[in-house]
């Protein structure tokens, strides 16, 4: 039940920030394929760190600075694929991008560029060191019930999601 609260807290929040940056940068922008107030992708994404980063933890024993630029490194290119592949999902989907580096200085293609790559990479930091640490036991004591309740909602969100887009 850990990761899975992980997953829907991370989902919200990261709604939350791109619906924030979306505000500062007074642009129209929608976050994600859902109606609901999650971003999947950042719930995976999240998730995928964790898992990533406690097997990187507990096999490197290395040097703390080494660990984490090599953290940084394994993130960010985790994180550019899962980018990369949900961008083409959802385009091959749903005919629509959501985002489009090609006029970023060094992209790779439309959907990874080296510099959200980098970017993914500091978070992915800032998520291990400062977010997670903190959320953790806030976490940890969400009950089942909240559990399912978020289940059922997030459920109920992608099927209309996919039966409107299919329509």
């Amino acid at each position: 039940m850990y990761y899975l609260n992980c997953f829907f807290i991370y989902s919200i929040l990261g709604y939350v920030l791109e619906t924030v940056v979306a505000l500062i940068t007074n642009t129209s922008y929608k976050s994600g394929i859902l109606n609901g107030w999650w971003t999947p992708v950042y719930g995976i994404g999240a998730v995928t760190i964790l898992f990533i980063s406690e097997y990187l933890f507990k096999n490197l024993h290395m040097n703390r600075i080494i660990e984490t630029l090599v953290v940084f490194i394994v993130a960010a290119i985790v994180l550019s694929t899962l980018e990369a592949l949900g961008g083409v999902l959802i385009e091959k989907t749903f005919g629509i991008s959501f985002w489009d580096y090609s006029n970023h200085k060094h992209n790779i293609g439309k959907y990874i560029s080296l510099e959200m790559t980098a970017v993914w990479g500091v978070i992915s930091i800032i998520f291990i060191y400062v977010i997670h640490p903190f959320l953790k036991n806030i976490i940890k004591k969400i009950p089942i019930w909240v559990t399912i309740i978020f289940v059922v909602l997030v459920l109920a969100d992608c099927t209309k999601t996919f039966i409107s887009k299919k329509r």
